[in-house]
């Protein structure tokens, strides 16, 4: 795919994100052929953990439990939404910590300050940017957390060297997406308006554990559950 192509995939995921935005809930994800919505297993925050209207029903499982979040770290979440995971980290990592939710989908930033100056989560900023650049200091997290969201991006490499980039040394990375079991067909994968359900940008694992080695990634494992959630927990 080409550059171009890139932009009309971001485009569309955008307006169908910012379509989302505005429900309460959404049942899965905004287009046919959603495998990352409610009822694919993905598991839910504690209760208390997140404001009411923070879980739009687009995860894929739990990238939390995986990043052993402690007081005081630094979260840095890729494509935040509406906080679904921002809020629980900010909780866990308790006032001297700090959660940074960056999503592209301007509603779902808007949506997600809202939240947070409503639920009092001083300790939680959301930043409008594309996880393919980071609007995030070098070395600023301890973790990088996702939830099924780089599977979205047309250029993963651009965002694993991204996450490794904003990771302070020794920091790791957990994340919870699908992957594909073979390599899907190209003319799929073209078509712009099949994105946003997720399924199309899912690659395999062995593509994805390469491209964490090559930005710098170390300590790689990653676990299959019965609904592909590949997770990545690794120390650069």
């Amino acid at each position: 795919m080409n550059d171009r192509n890139h932009d009309a995939i971001r485009q569309t995921i955008r307006a169908a994100y910012g379509r989302v935005a505005h429900q309460d809930a959404a049942p899965t994800r905004p287009s046919a052929g959603s495998c990352c919505g409610a009822g694919s297993g993905a598991q839910q925050p504690a209760e208390g953990d997140a404001p009411a209207g923070a879980d739009l029903g687009l995860s894929s499982g739990d990238p939390l439990t995986l990043a052993g979040l402690q007081p005081g770290e630094t979260v840095v979440d890729l494509g935040s939404g509406a906080g679904r995971d921002s809020f629980p980290a900010a909780r866990r990592v308790g006032p001297r910590g700090r959660v940074i939710g960056v999503d592209m989908t301007p509603e779902m930033v808007d949506k997600a300050r809202g939240l947070a100056r409503e639920g009092g989560f001083g300790n939680a900023e959301f930043r409008l940017g594309e996880i393919e650049h980071l609007p995030v200091m070098d070395g600023t997290a301890d973790v990088v957390i996702s939830n099924c969201v780089i599977n979205l991006s047309p250029d993963k490499p651009q965002v694993l060297r991204e996450a490794y980039r904003v990771l302070k040394p020794g920091g790791r990375l957990a994340v919870s997406d699908i992957v594909a079991l073979q390599p899907l067909p190209e003319s799929l994968r073209v078509d712009p308006e099949r994105w946003p359900g997720c399924v199309v940008g899912a690659e395999t694992v062995e593509a994805l554990e390469r491209w964490l080695r090559e930005a710098g990634f170390e300590q790689i494992r990653i676990e299959s559950a019965a609904t592909p959630t590949p997770a990545c927990d690794s120390s650069p």
